[in-house]
């Protein structure tokens, strides 16, 4: 049991990936110690017709694997999928190719202390510079 609890951290998250599912999330964190930025690169397996939800489910959990390696313990995940929000926050059922990713992902975000995952409005900057890096990585 850890004797010190630190504040929670707020992880505003944006992603992009290109049709074969590499992609790259950024996240700005803000804590009472001030703010800063990471890059986090990922790998999803696409599925047609799932409006790429299997993006935002890796995009997520590789947010969360990263936070949790650097010792994070207590995390608010702000952005800007409101399917992923739900998914998560009403434990809904998912379609079939999404189980797998949908498991992986909680239980990656219950090794946190403690976590909320919450609806956000995009940040610009954020989705730019992550489509700007896989629309760069797609023309080399």
């Amino acid at each position: 049991m850890r004797a010190h609890h630190e504040p929670p951290i707020e992880a505003s998250i944006a992603y992009a990936a290109d049709r074969r599912g590499e992609g790259v999330a950024y996240a700005r964190l803000r804590s009472d110690s001030g703010s800063r930025l990471i890059r986090i690169p990922f790998r999803a397996q696409r599925f047609a017709g799932l409006a790429s939800r299997e993006i935002s489910y890796a995009a997520l959990s590789a947010v969360a694997a990263a936070l949790l390696e650097r010792g994070f313990s207590r995390t608010r995940f702000a952005l800007a999928d409101e399917a992923l929000v739900r998914d998560i926050n009403e434990r809904r059922d998912v379609p079939p190719p999404l189980v797998l990713p949908y498991v992986r992902l909680g239980c990656s975000l219950n090794r946190f202390e403690e976590y909320a995952v919450t609806l956000a409005g995009e940040d610009d900057d954020l989705a730019h510079r992550a489509r700007s890096e896989v629309a760069l990585h797609v023309a080399a």
